[in-house]
């Protein structure tokens, strides 16, 4: 039976190895070889890899003990192995995308944050199962509390990594609800960016896709998403991720309003109640938390991003059916039947259907920055619910329009650009259940520090 338990669930961190690195009594080659010797347990049942190369990642780490040794780190990841979501491109890996039109797809390029990432010392251990071209068709990872439930989507490897203890942080992506939606499945903290706050390299075809991180604590989690900030900057014309060189030190919130999202309805009872007790845990603290009927601008934006999924699926819809056009062209059979009912049911969308919809969204992040005055941030569950069961041999899959969970909670922030970070506060079932912190655009410091005041009160 699953047995995660917030309250004594510790994962596997980096800050805390940091100072014996520094002083000599651990190395980053220990360390790694502690990493692969857990994905050589759990490697088989987890299945969050594609591909990684332990004989390129121990002489990076070698490197990395040297320039410990001497007293010259490159940066305080300098050594760390990450994940990469295979949506990036690595030179030293295919990028294959869960997709079989890719294939043997092998760039031989790094992307500007994977090129960041080396440039503070971090190993790039390999590459994270995702689903179908950040789709809805699952891959074949499991969820390491329990293996007949999903790892959530499209970041299914880079979380359950993370959670099973298989490396301290890695890269995952969202344009509905790919990052924080797996942490609450797995248990995991998570950073979904303001939009555009790391770079996202070669992937910039989406208006609403963002590179985030998964990690077992705060500290790595904003330590590894400000290293990559430092050097590769954000996307084009997006100032990008800012805040302090160290992970920003726990702040009260003031006030926090409650976001319901439109998984309050589909939640089932154990865990609205759950969610409910949360809320009242944070209200004991002295923090006055807001519902939808205490003001009406809380609930205007309520009621606008109760349109955050049709919002999305007209917007990534759109956006995304001209690459998905003609890679059903030049490799036929190459997309899944469910990537392929997608897009035909995408070339409905007319221009004038995503003038709407970004018209929407515009509404919609409107109505957020008009909360600024009366919240430090909002406060809403992180999925719908725990993991949902997964068998992809069950006579109905091919018919499941969400193997890999709804983005219900997830829709809405973002389509509003917003930073959200992910508090493993809650478990239902023995099963992880997350909630999640949103801070206002570029306010990503000050709900990271809020977000770890919370967790460590509560």
């Amino acid at each position: 039976m699953p047995s995660y338990d917030p309250r004594t669930v510790r994962g596997l961190t980096w800050h805390d190895a940091v100072p014996r690195f520094a002083d000599g009594s651990d190395t980053p080659r220990a360390y790694l070889d502690r990493c692969l010797a857990t994905i050589a347990e759990k490697e088989e049942t987890v299945r969050a890899f594609v591909v990684f190369d332990a004989g390129l990642a121990r002489e990076a780490a070698d490197a990395s003990t040297l320039r410990w040794k001497a007293g010259k780190p490159l940066s305080p990841i300098d050594g760390m192995p990450i994940g990469i979501k295979d949506l990036i491109e690595t030179k030293d890996f295919p990028t294959q995308m869960g997709c079989a039109a890719y294939a043997g797809n092998f760039p031989r390029r790094d992307s500007a944050m994977i090129q960041a990432l080396k440039q503070a010392g971090a190993i790039i251990l390999g590459k994270t199962v995702t689903t179908e071209l950040g789709g809805s068709e699952p891959g074949p990872t499991t969820n390491p509390w329990d293996t007949t439930r999903t790892p959530g989507g499209s970041s299914s490897g880079s979380a359950a990594a993370v959670a099973a203890g298989m490396v301290p942080a890695a890269i995952g992506t969202q344009v509905g609800g790919s990052i924080i939606r797996p942490a609450a499945f797995c248990g995991n903290f998570a950073l979904k960016p303001t939009q555009g706050g790391i770079h996202r390299g070669e992937r910039q075809g989406s208006s609403q896709s963002t590179a985030g991180i998964h990690a077992n604590s705060y500290e790595d989690m904003w330590q590894v998403g400000i290293e990559i900030a430092k050097r590769a900057g954000g996307d084009p014309g997006a100032l990008g991720l800012m805040g302090p060189d160290m992970p920003p030190q726990p702040v009260r919130p003031e006030r926090l309003a409650v976001l319901e999202t439109e998984g309050w309805t589909v939640m089932r009872d154990s865990e609205r109640a759950a969610f409910e007790t949360l809320v009242e845990r944070i209200r004991a603290l002295g923090v006055p938390v807001l519902r939808r009927a205490d003001h009406p601008w809380i609930e205007t934006l309520e009621r606008l991003s109760a349109q955050g999924r049709a919002v999305t699926n007209v917007v990534v819809g759109f956006e995304n059916r001209w690459g998905l056009l003609n890679l059903e062209s030049t490799h036929p059979g190459g997309l899944s039947a469910r990537a392929t009912a997608r897009l035909r049911a995408s070339e409905a969308y007319t221009a004038e259907d995503y003038r709407a919809a970004l018209a929407v969204r515009e509404e919609m992040r409107a109505a957020m920055a008009r909360v600024a005055p009366l919240v430090d941030a909002l406060i809403a569950p992180a999925s719908p619910g725990i993991a949902p069961l997964w068998d992809p041999k069950a006579p109905d899959a091919a018919s499941n329009p969400r193997p890999t969970g709804d983005v219900a909670c997830n829709a809405a922030t973002s389509a509003l650009g917003v930073p959200c970070v992910t508090l493993p506060v809650m478990a239902v079932d023995g099963m992880p259940f997350g909630a999640q912190l949103i801070g206002q655009v570029h306010q990503d410091a000050r709900v990271t520090a809020m977000a770890r005041w919370l967790f460590a009160s509560l």
